[in-house]
């Protein structure tokens, strides 16, 4: 797991091969301009996913995991907690794991929270398990999803 703030995006383009068009996607678009719903970026290898939500409590929020995918997860307008957890330390699976979206649900206890805001982002890899959407009111976010 990475937090950063936007400003300091650059830094990372060297963690995966993608990442450079990633973060060009990033720093050339007003997100907060973006309508909800996906923009291409490279095809199946990064696209971007803008969602309007509304947050959720710790209990309702559900822990994840991918195993295609690394997720940069941006705050574009509101504040998200997100949960996590090592991903070798979750063993109580929430349902089977949806391919279609590169997605499995736990039940396990995240070990530990952060806390964004507007301009910073998360990157949560395969290895990561995170609970996103925590918190009070709305959100407007940006997922960022890269192939691993």
């Amino acid at each position: 797991m990475v937090i950063d703030s936007l400003k300091n995006c650059a830094r990372y383009t060297s963690l995966n091969p993608h990442f450079a068009k990633a973060f060009y996607f990033i720093s050339t678009n007003d997100l907060a301009s973006l309508a909800p719903g996906r923009h291409e970026i490279d095809g199946d290898n990064v696209y971007a996913n803008v969602v309007h939500g509304t947050l959720k409590t710790k209990e309702a929020a559900k822990l994840e995991v991918h195993n295609n995918y690394i997720d940069i997860q941006i705050c574009i307008k509101g504040q998200e907690t997100f949960g996590w957890i090592k991903r070798e330390s979750c063993v109580m699976p929430d349902g089977e794991y949806n391919p279609d979206k590169d997605i499995l649900f736990f039940k396990d206890e995240e070990t530990a929270f952060v806390t964004l805001n507007d301009g910073e982002f998360a990157i949560f890899f395969p290895e990561d398990g995170h609970t996103p959407m925590i918190g009070e009111g709305e959100i407007k976010k940006c997922i960022i999803k890269v192939r691993a």
